[in-house]
């Protein structure tokens, strides 16, 4: 039993009598955080974040990107993954000291009442609709390589299957599956770049070129703006790490797997202030234990996400590019499949597919487990008659809503998989990262150092880091969105 000294601020062991077992030493309510070895089996948000995000950005956009612009296009996804880390390790570090997720932080945000939260929330609407039908229509494509059945009924098939592993809200079933399907990623994608390998010195130089990157004669008379090659770039740097609400769901990951202060916290809560305020200085070194692990988690994934999208550019560069093929239509997994097979026999066109076909399922179960907790938690915050709506009945809804949508979308457009993938990118992934990296900086540095009382707030505050990471993110994507989405043109 653990009661609380008023006059110190400190915990105190009790006996069942209520009598001091321990009086003057400081204890902690916080859980104490994994060290060594076992740090590595608590991680785990990280896993599923990356599994997230990995894929159709990479297996049709930086295969498509290697095979039109060679190395020269690796700067993109490694400098828009290290942007983006900042915001998702950001958010990630205020779940661990507060207990609530990146939606409710950002609708703290300095300024006019809700003023971030309605932009997200429509915008979020929108593109969740066309993210997840682009994924569910890419996964039957893929699937049909295995499967002879129409692709519309395999990616049919793939929403449900897919609503069904989500279906209880869970994190640790999730946690397991993404596990799974990123190994097969990595498995797949390595054995591919390796047989592909161009030499260190050109992987190198396009990792830290900088430069603008031209499509290779060959491309240009392939390309519908062979002039404009941000039109090819910027969905690549939009949603490599994923799009704005990949770094909002690993927020949520944090608080499924209890680290800090999101032990014992479900889904759809704000923060608890009394318990926030009420915390001592042994509670904070905890809480600074925990976010050590939540950097570890992020680094990995991190690690991860560049090494398999550099992967598959290198793929597009060495198979595809000698060849003059940038993959395009309904049949771009048949086709990249046929031409990996050709070199590597029948397996290696399998195993090309299985990878590509795991990070479409992966990335769709990050999706249908994210995007309900997101736009549940906008609409409680924009809409605060909801919260006597349960979590799970809303969080079910919205898959439900999304199942009906996907399926229209999979069977009624037009669009080709290229098209649809480049489109989400851009709503998701660059319009709404500046004003994301904005509200979470404004948040972690103005807002959360109130909650706490003035002995622990030193010991929480934000890590100057974090200043620099997030504004590298908004002024980077900022400048994209400003001065060459309107050059892209996506419309001709």
């Amino acid at each position: 039993m653990e009661g609380r000294d008023g006059r110190y601020g400190k915990n105190i062991g009790l006996d069942p009598k209520g009598t001091p077992l321990s009086d003057g030493v400081e204890k902690s309510l916080i859980a104490p955080p994994p060290r060594r070895l076992a740090l590595l089996l608590a991680l785990g948000p990280g896993l599923v974040w990356c599994g997230e995000y990995i894929g159709s950005g990479e297996v049709i956009l930086a295969t498509r990107s290697g095979a039109i612009f060679g190395t020269a296009i690796l700067w993109v996804p490694l400098w828009a993954i290290f942007a983006k880390f900042w915001i998702g390790l950001a958010g990630a570090h205020y779940t661990v000291t507060t207990g609530e997720g990146m939606i409710d932080m950002m609708g703290r945000t300095p300024g006019p009442r809700n003023w971030v939260i309605w932009p997200v929330f429509i915008g979020q609407v929108s593109s969740a609709a066309i993210s997840t039908g682009a994924l569910a229509s890419v996964t039957g494509i893929f699937a049909a390589y295995f499967i002879p059945l129409p692709e519309f009924l395999l990616g049919w098939v793939a929403v449900l299957l897919v609503i069904a592993l989500v279906w209880s809200g869970a994190f640790e079933p999730l946690k397991r599956v993404m596990t799974l399907l990123v190994l097969l990623i990595i498995l797949g994608t390595f054995v591919v770049a390796v047989r592909t390998w161009p030499g260190l010195g050109p992987v190198i130089q396009g990792l830290f070129a900088f430069d603008v990157p031209q499509p290779h004669e060959w491309a240009r008379a392939k390309l519908a703006a062979p002039d404009r090659p941000w039109r090819e770039i910027l969905p690549l740097l939009g949603w490599a790490a994923g799009g704005f609400a990949s770094q909002v769901w690993y927020t949520y990951w944090v608080l499924g797997a209890g680290y800090g202060m999101a032990k014992g916290r479900s889904y759809g809560q704000p923060l608890d202030a009394g318990a926030l305020r009420a915390l001592t200085a042994a509670d904070a070194v905890r809480i600074r234990g925990w976010r050590r692990v939540v950097t570890v988690d992020a680094s990995i994934a991190v690690c991860i996400g560049v090494s398999v999208t550099a992967a598959f550019a290198i793929a597009g560069n060495g198979i595809l590019g000698p060849l003059h093929i940038a993959p395009d239509g309904p049949t771009v997994a048949m086709e990249l499949s046929r031409i990996f097979g050709e070199h590597w026999g029948q397996w290696g066109g399998h195993l090309f597919v299985l990878a590509g076909l795991a990070a479409m399922m992966s990335t769709m179960l990050g999706q249908f487990a994210g995007w309900p907790r997101l736009l549940s938690d906008c609409a409680r915050v924009l809409f605060p008659k909801t919260v006597t709506w349960p979590w799970k009945k809303q969080f079910q809804t919205v898959l439900v809503l999304f199942a009906v949508s996907n399926m229209l979308i999979v069977y009624s457009f037009g669009l080709k998989p290229v098209q649809l993938v480049q489109i989400s990118a851009i709503l998701d992934g660059l319009l709404l990262t500046p004003l994301q990296a904005l509200a979470v900086g404004l948040t972690l540095y103005c807002v959360m150092p109130r909650f706490f009382s003035e002995e622990v707030r030193p010991l929480v505050r934000a890590n100057k880091f974090f200043a620099l990471g997030l504004a590298l993110a908004f002024f980077v994507f900022s400048y994209f969105c400003v001065f060459q989405l309107r050059h892209a043109s996506f419309t001709g």
